[in-house]
């Protein structure tokens, strides 16, 4: 597609809108005007984003009763803003499914947060896609289809509120409400590079949410800065009596000198290094104005282990049941394996829970006496869609691992950017505070973001990317050496000249024809001259199959500490190899032998 329709889906800010309209420098009309041509070239791309939306013209007609509004004097704080909304929440004159066409009805009023939008002048633009029944992390698990990032098409979007992220992130509106029982407000603005706020339990009425686990589901929003968030919140948090779970507000401070994460062994990164590099970015930024104190995690994890391998399982089943009884059919299968065993716990199972949970969450108050806030990796990778079709239930809770634990113990909590993977995906970490501490930890992501330097997002994919890897060579594969040939016949790309970090030896392998080196791990090692070169995944695969022992191809950790493939070495290439470290590369290493 053309840049003129990147442009057009540039990322929209709710502030701005909101002030433009208030202002009179632009119409809720002409915003709206604009949001059916962002709807119309994006469609072609993710069509799978939506459930329902209002025709054009209902939209239209709704932005100008908002231009309206304003010419009879009133103060609209979200007037003329375009938002989405997941459908598991009700919108009066909308169905509400679930992505569950067998389930949907037609709701007869609003859910609260809903009433309170509109009020505020706020547009809705549609209903969106989830993980059915807001069960998952993925975002894969719908009949209407997959939500992917909208960064790379491969990859998923996360869930359950996936269809909500990616109308924000592919800027088609400026906010989404999403939902939150175990991540699904989290998870998704990782991977797509936004702010996801997931308030305290009761500070936004779920009344009109369609229950997941009820007693701790939370309605969220994603937005492509904090602003927005801290805008949403002061329109729609607020006590409702209608709602059993509301509570009247109570916004407390929160200190920033001790910032608890988990033990460094405790840390989970499923094999991808790109994360855990990320992370210790991100905590370097933390770390230049408060100590970060490491924690033990067991504790959490156990309580989020309750969450799906405990009673709490009972909860979604609830929700479930006169589905499950009359027609188990219509629920997507991976969904029904995970909420059918609730069918077997007893109450005995589940008041020993609630004990369990009680003392749980003990120890998480008192660690408040430890440290001001958490800071967490918000996952700690992330996969592609084929890869959650072939494993569903296994990757999809390596998702919840830093996740699942924050609203069962009542916790606030903020996702935001903290870095871009090499495939255009984004990481994110979690800024985690006591309940009631909401408007506080918007203060401290905002002072992580104005440190943080992130770089500029990468561009949507609107077609599918080639996917990519990057490879470290150091020897006969350099430019100009005897096997480089094997880099350009497929079509291989240069990235750049660099050096690996100072923890590698480099040895000149005995009667290799033609001369090859082997890159060796060390503690007491140096850093190696290479260059980087991106392949495709297919020419990378054949280039692999290619490799000869004793080589292989491994990881390479670079200088600036990004991770990349690259060739390593078996012991037996060191039997009367030369070690030629002290050379610093192996150009430098040929011109000796010269």
């Amino acid at each position: 597609m053309s840049g003129s329709v990147r442009d057009l889906l540039s990322r929209r800010s709710v502030s701005a809108i909101a002030a433009g309209v208030n202002s009179g420098t632009v119409s809720a009309a002409e915003v709206a005007q604009d949001t059916l041509a962002r709807l119309a070239a994006y469609d072609p791309v993710q069509p799978q984003v939506w459930i329902s939306r209002p025709a054009p013209e209902q939209i239209l007609a709704a932005a100008r009763a908002v231009d309206a509004r304003m010419a009879a004097g009133e103060v609209l704080p979200l007037a003329g803003v375009p938002f989405a909304v997941k459908d598991n929440i009700d919108v009066a004159g909308m169905e509400t499914t679930a992505a569950c066409p067998a389930f949907a009805f037609q709701p007869e009023e609003s859910a609260a947060v809903i009433e309170r939008l509109l009020d505020a002048g706020a547009i809705c633009i549609g209903k969106t896609n989830l993980d059915q029944f807001a069960t998952g992390l993925n975002g894969t698990r719908s009949p209407h289809g997959a939500p992917r990032n909208a960064y790379n098409l491969a990859y998923v979007s996360g869930g359950s509120s996936s269809g909500s992220s990616v109308a924000v992130s592919a800027g088609l509106v400026a906010f989404a409400l999403g939902t939150d029982t175990a991540g699904s407000g989290r998870v998704p603005a990782a991977f797509q590079h936004l702010i996801g706020l997931k308030p305290t339990k009761g500070r936004w009425s779920t009344r009109g949410l369609l229950p997941a686990c009820r007693t701790i589901d939370c309605i969220t929003v994603f937005t492509d800065d904090l602003a927005g968030a801290r805008l949403i919140d002061s329109v729609i948090a607020g006590y409702d009596r209608a709602d059993p779970y509301s509570k009247p507000l109570a916004d407390k401070p929160l200190g920033r000198k001790k910032i608890g994460v988990p033990r460094r062994g405790q840390r989970v990164w499923f094999g991808d290094l790109e994360s855990e590099y990320l992370y210790d970015r991100a905590l370097e930024t933390l770390g230049r104005d408060a100590e970060i104190v490491e924690i033990d995690l067991a504790p959490l994890l156990e309580a989020a282990q309750l969450l799906y391998g405990g009673p709490w399982v009972a909860e979604r089943t609830a929700a479930l049941a006169d589905l499950l009884a009359n027609n188990p059919g219509a629920i997507d299968p991976t969904v029904r394996e995970v909420v059918e065993p609730g069918l077997a716990m007893s109450a005995v199972d589940l008041f020993n829970g609630i004990y369990r949970m009680a003392e749980l969450k003990r120890h998480a108050d008192e660690q408040w006496a430890a440290v001001d806030l958490l800071a967490f990796p918000t996952t700690g990778t992330t996969y592609r869609v084929a890869e959650l079709h072939a494993a569903p239930v296994a990757l999809n809770s390596a998702f919840g691992l830093y996740t699942n634990f924050v609203n069962l113990l009542d916790m606030a909590a903020v996702a935001v950017p903290a870095g871009i993977r090499a495939n255009g995906t984004g990481f994110g970490i979690t800024l985690i505070g006591p309940a009631d501490t909401d408007l506080a930890l918007l203060d401290a992501a905002e002072a992580y973001l104005a440190g943080a330097q992130l770089p500029s997002l990468p561009p949507l994919d609107l077609e599918g990317k080639m996917q990519t890897v990057k490879l470290a060579v150091v020897g006969a594969h350099l430019e100009g050496m005897p096997l480089h040939w094997q880099l350009t016949s497929r079509d291989a790309k240069f990235v750049g000249a660099f050096e690996t970090a100072p923890d590698y030896r480099l040895y000149a392998i005995a009667d290799s024809v033609p001369p090859k080196p082997a890159l060796v791990h060390s503690a007491e090692g140096a850093a190696i001259k290479v260059e980087v070169y991106e392949l495709g995944v297919a020419e990378f695969g054949s280039f692999v199959v290619e490799v000869p022992p004793p080589l292989a191809i491994g990881t390479v950790t670079l200088s600036d500490g990004t991770s990349v493939k690259g060739f390593v070495a078996e012991p037996r290439a060191l039997d009367g190899a030369r070690d030629i470290t002290s050379l610093g590369g192996w150009r430098a290493y040929i011109a000796d032998i010269s």
